[in-house]
This record gives C-alpha cells, structure tokens and sequence, in this order.
C-alpha cells in the first residue's frame, strides 16, 4: 500500500539545489593593483575564500543536482483494527509504532544542441518499528534502488512547443489526474516497511512518450509495477492519456488501459480494459474560488468484470475572508458485486495514491486500514484553512456505506459502514523541514458490527517530520 505527497515530505516539494553550470578554475590572483613605488611589489597569497572550489568528483559537462529526503513518523491506534476482543491475553486494543525513510538522488541534464538528455537514479531505504497493525506488517526494513532512468526531451529543436517530445525508460513515476486509479507504481509495508511513509513511487519498468504540443498532451506508455514480494501480483499495463489544459486552473483528460496480472492471483484484472474521463475545472472567471471535480471510471473484461465508479467535487474558497476558508463536498461511488449475476461488479481500485488530505485514501482510519474503493460510497465534507503562508490546517468529516451490503456477508443486512472525523495540520518550519499531525476518530457503524464483531469506536494519532533537500 502507498502514500502520496502534499505539502508533507512524500507529497512535498524538493527544493531544487547544488545546480552547478560549470566547474573551472576561480582565479583570484586577476590583475594586481600597481604601486606608485618604482619595484613592484609581490602579488598578495588569495585569501582562504579566494581559493578553487572544491570537486565534486562529477564529469564537468551537463546540470547536476542532489536531493536528499528523510521522513520519521510515530503512529498510535487506542483502539486498533481488531474485534472487540484482542486475540491475546491482554485485551489491549492499542498498537504504536514508528516509521523512517531516507532517499537520496542525484539527477542530471545535458545538452544537445537544442534539446536535452537527462537522467536521475535515488535509492530509498525505510524501516517499520516497535509493534504495528498486521495490516501494517511486522518490523521490517529494507533499502534499495527507486529512480533509475534515461530521457530525452526535444528542447527548443523542434516546432514552436517547447519540449513537444519527451521519452522516459528506466525505472520512474508516471501517475494520471489526482490518483484515483493510477498514481503509486510501488509497493509498501510487509517485509519492505514503510507503509505510512510511501517513499518509493517509481514504477519497476516504465516507458513514456509524451507529445505536449500547446495546451495540448498526447501520452503513450508501458508500465510494470513493483510489488512487495509476498504480495506479487504481475500487474503490468499499457495505455494512451489525452489532457488539455485551458488556462490555468482547468485540465479535461481521458484516458484508457489496458492491464495484465497473474491470472491465478488477480484474474478479473488479467484482461481488464479501464476507460477514465476526469476533468478538474474553475470555470467561472466571476468566481474564481468555485471549483469542480468529476472522474468517471468504466472496468471490463469479457464475461468476467463490468463496474463502475466516479465521484463528484464541488468546492469554494472564500480568498477575501481571513485564513481563507475552503469549503468542498465529495461524493465518491465504486460498484460492489451484485451475487445475483455471473459478471463481477466489485471495481477494481488498481494502484490509487495520495494527492491530498483525503484522496484517494479516504480516512486516515478507514481508508488507511480496513476500507477500499470498493464496494463503497463515500461522502465528504472539508473545511481548509491557511492561517498563514507555512501552515495549513483543516477538518474531514466522512460517511461510509456500503454499495451492495450482503457482499461484505451473507448475514450483513445494514449498508452504514461508519463515520470519521479526521483534524490535520501541516507547518512548513523553514525551506527544508516540514511538519504534520493528526487526529482522527472512527465510529463504526452497524455492518462493521455485523460483519466483524467490532462496536469499540477506533481513535488514531500520527506526528510525522520531514526534511527535504
């Protein structure tokens, strides 16, 4: 399971440092000032400062840059995922425990005349502590390689678009829209760690042809996920994106894939064709805090799978009012199986992300542990707040209910899943150190009784420090 980034360190923005244009040689002795005295005096020794900067050991050519990323977290459930009885003795429903990463990288980029060749190559190293959830996995850790990959990109050489072609393959990130289907193309938790922290993203294999001429981007690409090893699914895919971008705040895009999986370990995905529509628009220059969200997400394959899900988001933020509230409403539908049928309704999440607070983890306590988007209709209430430029902070309310009930069991009859309330906030410290907390609190409803022999309400807390570089 994975985590995307938003302002904290797996979502946040790596400051961009150590660029280096050339390495040569800083002279200082340049042309010593003359004396009036007939002898000329001798030319000063350069000060400490005045002296050639040191190597870095990188070929002279091309753009280099480092970026280093770390992350530590502590987690803590009062009531955790289990029945109202704990399996041990102790009857203690509790679990703590504490997640770090670390992710160096270094990417460079070379001219050719007028376009470019680049490429990055990171490692991220991650390690789960102390007693967490089995969800989570037990204390594991594990480092190896994330970005590994070559590009070239057409620059200023072609037509009047800058870069109006651009080819990736290696080892590197591809995602559509906000993460609803397509968004982490590696695996966490188990025996690799890290399941909060989400520092590997990259796709095992991935490569991409983009065309981006004007507002206009054209995507082809080939996909094989990387998956924890107890959990391997062979999932691959092949797909083609469309997006337009019109102005500023709005993008249209559609997309369709076609995806591949181990046939005994995933078969309604072994085949699957997966058609997305999305559009993300502020339309109205008149009320440029009114925005838009609609997704809309079709599943096939044969006889076997038919489903359905799309969501809808309405938001306004209120720019001229301190703190500058935002207000928005989701409502969130993924088909469950109808056991009256041959056909498989139950959608598919495929490989979703973390775009922002919410999405598309719904519920840091639900989401995050013992729901998916499946099976599920969700809704959500966000208010966001700024109370300055380096914090963030806000409340999400949810309500989850089931699609088709009796497929959770043939004794559940009620569709209330639960209802949670989540309070985060993200405060940027300075350039490179970020920090988020968060609450959350789960009340389960009558099918997670009926289902799971869980009535205890589930509480939740989560500190998590990172640094960018």
């Amino acid at each position: 399971m994975n985590r995307a980034q938003s302002v904290r360190p797996r979502r946040g923005a790596t400051l961009r440092a150590c660029a280096l244009a050339t390495l040569g040689m800083l002279l200082a002795a340049g042309a010593v000032a003359q004396e009036t005295q007939p002898t000329p005096t001798p030319a000063p020794t350069p000060a400490p400062d005045e002296e050639e900067e040191r190597s870095t050991g990188l070929p002279k050519k091309g753009i280099w840059t480092f970026n280093l990323d770390v992350g530590l977290g502590g987690f803590g459930f009062q009531n955790s995922l289990y029945t109202n009885v704990r399996p041990d003795p102790s009857g203690d429903l509790s679990d703590n425990w504490a997640e770090s990463y670390a992710k160096p990288a270094i990417s460079a980029v070379f001219g050719i005349g007028a376009s470019e060749l680049y490429g990055k190559i990171s490692a991220a190293g991650e390690r789960t502590f102390a007693a967490p959830p089995p969800r989570v996995g037990e204390s594991a850790s594990s480092f190896k390689v994330e970005d590994l990959h070559l590009g070239w990109r057409s620059g200023t050489s072609l037509g009047g678009s800058e870069n109006l072609l651009d080819f990736t393959v290696g080892r590197a990130q591809y995602t559509l829209g906000h993460g609803l289907v397509l968004w982490d193309g590696a695996g966490e938790g188990g025996s690799r760690g890290g399941y909060w922290s989400n520092a590997r993203k990259a796709w095992e294999f991935a490569a991409i042809g983009r065309l981006k001429p004007g507002s206009h981007t054209f995507e082809a690409f080939y996909l094989d996920r990387d998956d924890v090893p107890e959990s391997e699914t062979d999932t691959r895919l092949w797909g083609a994106n469309y997006e337009l971008a019109v102005g500023e705040k709005s993008t249209f895009g559609v997309s369709y894939l076609k995806l591949y999986a181990d046939p005994d370990e995933l078969p309604d995905r072994d085949g699957m064709n997966v058609f997305d529509a999305r559009a993300f628009t502020s339309p109205f220059k008149r009320l440029p805090g009114l925005s838009f969200e609609l997704e809309y997400v079709r599943e096939t394959n044969g006889d076997r799978l038919a489903s359905d899900a799309f969501n809808a988001l309405v938001g306004y933020e209120f720019a001229s009012i301190v703190w500058t509230p935002k207000l928005s409403y989701r409502y969130a539908w993924f088909e469950g199986d109808d056991a009256s049928t041959a056909t498989n309704e139950s959608f598919d999440s495929l490989v979703p992300g973390f775009y922002d607070w919410g999405t598309w983890w719904q519920g840091e306590i639900a989401g995050e542990y013992f729901l998916s988007n499946s099976n599920l209709v969700s809704h959500q209430v966000r208010l966001h707040l700024t109370p300055s430029e380096s914090i963030g902070t806000g409340l999400l309310f949810f309500k989850f209910k089931a699609d088709k009930a009796a497929a959770f069991g043939r004794d559940v009859t009620s569709d209330d899943i639960a209802f949670e309330i989540n309070w985060y906030t993200d405060w940027k410290i300075n350039e490179n150190f970020t920090v988020s907390v968060l609450g959350a609190f789960n009340n389960p409803g009558e099918l997670v009784a009926q289902a799971y022999r869980r009535t205890e309400n589930f509480t939740y807390g989560m500190i998590y420090l990172g640094y960018s570089y």
